[in-house]
């Protein structure tokens, strides 16, 4: 991936700073920043949570009519105020015209998915033909691992990370077992080096160039659910299909998170979901993507009505006419109600670019961390303050924007206060607390607010750790 043709957070962090003759940590850097921010107004278009409404805050200890400290995006993004209106037009026109839904209003029933697909075009990086708009990010795994992976007795392995997400992990697992295969033999994990928290590429790079005639299939995160590592997807592709695998990605930390050209990447597959940075509501409709280079050799092992071409669908003649590429993977009609979140949520990122979401990210987060090692670094030490670790990578290019610190005191204690102060972020076994600015809907000054809550949990962590409760 090339590197970023701009100044990097800390020298804006303080150059700002000196220009306002105060210091980094200021409060006026962060309300200049915000100033600033070309993105500033997109937060209109949330529905941010408030304090008084999160079930764990202490009403005590907040101004109950602020807005909450919502970092959880890579969890959960936050609901588009447009969602309503697109679900109430849609039950609307079932409740006024009943079945003539399928085929009118801004988005038929029968093409509802694909009334959309140009609006995922700059957020992937690929054209219409190569996405399809389906089912949730496993299922859409499996599918596409039913075709990608036809294991063979000298390639049968499939290489992923350790410790993907669960259900990466095991939609993995399972395909093996499927083609009765031994786990042990045919699921290659690559781990960090002992003592560190993230993979280095070049042992990646070198497990592929080594093993990488009997791997049939790599299948990585784009980015690890738990450290925030943004892999090199364009290196990992290149290595991997150079020996022969194909090679696919677990999109969901990614999308919608990091700049994504899987088209000219030259990726074969690849699937998300769409709830997390894609704010498209728990459950929401997932995605998946098929190169164009395998529109007419690669096809689906399972079949369905809808990826028979619309042409002749109707005529029910079942001759199978499949369309090529990934909408020849869809196996049923587009659920209607899952289709308008994610509507109302691409529109947004269609106005805003994910050049200017990513661009505004890279700073956010750079400030975030810039705060955390100011204030919690292992230099710091010395003053006899809670240390905080950042185990994400440290690298503008290596990360997403959200950070998994961990703490030289418990860290469920910590997670406690933070919910208390009505920070919502989220703690990840084994011991980290994830915390992700989002560029749509978060501010410098969330970020400057989230600091001063931190210390403030962190002080009363401190407080019941040393007196034994």
């Amino acid at each position: 991936m090339e590197p970023f043709p701009f100044e990097l957070p800390a020298d804006t962090v303080q150059r700002v700073a000196s220009e306002l003759r105060c210091h980094p940590t200021d409060e006026r850097v962060a309300l200049h920043l915000d100033e600033e921010d070309k993105l500033r107004y997109f937060k209109e278009y949330f529905h941010i949570p408030k304090m008084q409404d999160l079930p764990p805050v202490d009403l005590s200890l907040v101004n109950k009519d602020e807005n909450a400290i919502y970092f959880s995006g890579n969890s959960l993004g936050l609901q588009p105020k447009m969602v309503k209106t697109y679900l109430e037009e849609e039950l609307d026109k079932w409740a006024k015209v009943g079945v003539y839904g399928h085929h009118t209003g801004k988005r038929p029933w029968i093409t509802g998915d694909e009334t959309i697909i140009g609006l995922m075009n700059n957020i992937v990086g690929a054209n219409e033909k190569e996405i399809a708009l389906m089912n949730s990010l496993t299922v859409n795994l499996h599918l596409l691992l039913l075709s990608f992976f036809k294991p063979t007795p000298e390639r049968y392995k499939i290489l992923l990370e350790t410790k993907a997400f669960s259900s990466h992990h095991f939609a993995v697992e399972s395909q093996l077992q499927f083609h009765g295969l031994d786990i042990e033999k045919s699921m290659r994990l690559i781990k960090p080096r002992e003592g560190e928290e993230t993979l280095r590429l070049e042992d990646i790079l070198e497990v592929i160039e080594k093993e990488g005639d009997s791997i049939a299939v790599i299948l990585f995160s784009g980015l690890h659910f738990y450290t925030g590592q943004l892999f090199n997807i364009p290196a990992i592709t290149t290595a991997g299909q150079a020996k022969g695998c194909f090679v696919g990605f677990d999109l969901a930390h990614a999308v919608g998170n990091v700049e994504l050209h899987l088209h000219d990447w030259g990726v074969d597959f690849a699937s998300w979901c769409s709830y997390k940075y894609l704010n498209a509501g728990a459950g929401g409709l997932g995605g998946a993507f098929v190169h164009e280079k395998h529109a007419h050799t690669i096809k689906p092992a399972l079949m369905g009505w809808f990826g028979h071409e619309l042409s002749t669908r109707f005529k029910m003649e079942n001759k199978m006419q499949l369309i090529p590429g990934a909408n020849g993977f869809r196996i049923s009609n587009p659920p209607i109600l899952l289709v308008c979140p994610l509507h109302a949520s691409l529109e947004i990122f269609n106005k805003a670019t994910m050049k200017a979401v990513r661009r505004k990210s890279i700073l956010l987060t750079g400030y975030l961390e810039y705060l955390i090692k100011h204030y919690y670094g292992k230099d710091k030490e010395g003053n006899k303050k809670s240390v905080v670790n950042i185990i994400t990578p440290s690298n503008i290019e290596d990360r997403g924007c959200h950070l998994t610190l961990k703490f030289s005191v418990p860290v469920e204690y910590i997670f406690l206060e933070l919910q208390k102060r009505g920070v919502v972020c989220d703690m990840r076994n084994p011991n980290g607390i994830r915390v992700a600015p989002v560029p749509l809907y978060n501010s410098f000054h969330d970020v400057y607010k989230f600091i001063n809550l931190l210390s403030s949990a962190l002080d009363s962590v401190e407080r019941k750790y040393s007196s034994g409760v």
